[in-house]
């Protein structure tokens, strides 16, 4: 039986509806990008994903479904944000501009104001982001 611990997690959202329809939506197909905080890997003292590292996705229960691999990574400004990434998101977002609001709503949570170590955090159009397209190589459910 092939096991998967050596696989670091692949951390959609916070445990809860959020991360059970974004996993959801990467195993339907539909969820191909993501967007994270440079803020947040700097104050977590995590290294940026680069292509080829394979991760290990779980769900809100902490079960591994999925092993996902990096295809590519970019430091952007929010405001250099396209289209075709934020479709890729899988989420149903018709525009930048919805894309960017739910996003916000997020990234101006208490959670991950808690995780970026301000409890005043904003994003602007300067915010650096990172831009991140993966792939499913294994389904594990």
């Amino acid at each position: 039986m092939t096991t998967y611990d050596d696989l670091p997690p692949y951390l959609l959202g916070f445990p809860g509806p959020l991360r059970d329809q974004l996993v959801a939506a990467v195993l339907s197909g539909a969820k191909t990008s993501t967007t994270g905080l440079l803020a947040e890997y700097a104050a977590e003292g995590e290294p940026l994903p680069e292509p080829g590292a394979r991760s290990l996705l779980v769900d809100s229960a902490e079960r591994g479904v999925a092993v996902v691999e990096v295809t590519a990574v970019e430091v952007l400004r929010l405001g250099d944000i396209g289209l075709a990434h934020a479709l890729d998101e899988g989420e149903g977002f018709a525009s930048v501009a919805e894309w960017r609001t739910a996003h916000e709503d997020f990234w101006h949570s208490g959670p991950v104001r808690a995780a970026v170590g301000d409890p005043g955090f904003t994003v602007d159009d300067d915010t650096l982001v990172i831009a991140e397209r993966f792939r499913v190589t294994e389904r594990l459910v």
